[in-house]
């Protein structure tokens, strides 16, 4: 790729915590929401430590275990202050966790919790008059997200042409274009190629 002349700044923007999806044991319904809050009980020196969400259907609070019957010197003091007063930071953190979802069998859904932000005025990537350019891809919230996705949203085109573009080697990724990603990355964007890959055989 020949000297890059433009750098663009994409960013996923946070919309919202995900919901927890997991059977409310009043209305058997599945969607849950964090409430805020952390509960720490204290059994001599052993501690357990809950994330407590609410049913977004009938309300009843729950509790995730985040640590159980864990020895108060084995959890390092600041976090543990951060735990007793409810720090929004923790309740984010906890909420945003996939192991700790995959540790206490529920999964997180992602829908409606994130926005792309681009800084990046019209430019037609898929002209062969286009500056190379490198695009930075900041996470201000972990969203598993598609790379394809991303890609279809920063610049506005459609799956068949981002496939296009990736496989004649116009925008060159790190990672592939299936791969699910929640961490920053940089990919670059090459001009047009003067004989574009065929879509025949794309499906």
């Amino acid at each position: 790729m020949s000297e890059i002349d433009r750098k663009a700044l994409w960013v996923v923007r946070e919309l919202g915590l995900p919901a927890i999806i997991r059977g409310c044991p009043s209305c058997r319904t599945q969607r849950h929401h964090p409430t805020g809050k952390v509960r720490v009980n204290a059994s001599g020196k052993l501690l357990d430590v809950w994330l407590l969400i609410g049913c977004d259907h009938c309300g009843r609070t729950s509790k995730v275990p985040v640590h159980e019957r864990i020895h108060v010197s084995a959890l390092d003091h600041d976090r543990l202050v951060r735990f007793e007063n409810n720090d929004p930071a923790i309740v984010r953190e906890l909420a945003t966790d996939m192991s700790l979802a995959r540790r206490t069998s529920y999964r997180l859904d992602w829908d409606g919790t994130w926005a792309l932000e681009t800084d990046q005025p019209f430019y037609d990537v898929q002209s062969a008059e286009a500056a190379p350019m490198e695009v930075v891809v900041r996470f201000e919230l972990p969203a598993p997200i598609r790379v394809v996705k991303l890609l279809m949203a920063g610049f506005g085109l459609s799956r068949s042409a981002v496939w296009r573009m990736v496989h004649s080697d116009q925008i060159r990724l790190p990672m592939g274009m299936d791969n699910r990603v929640r961490e920053d990355f940089t990919f670059q964007v090459a001009p047009a190629p003067d004989n574009p890959i065929r879509l025949c055989c794309l499906k």
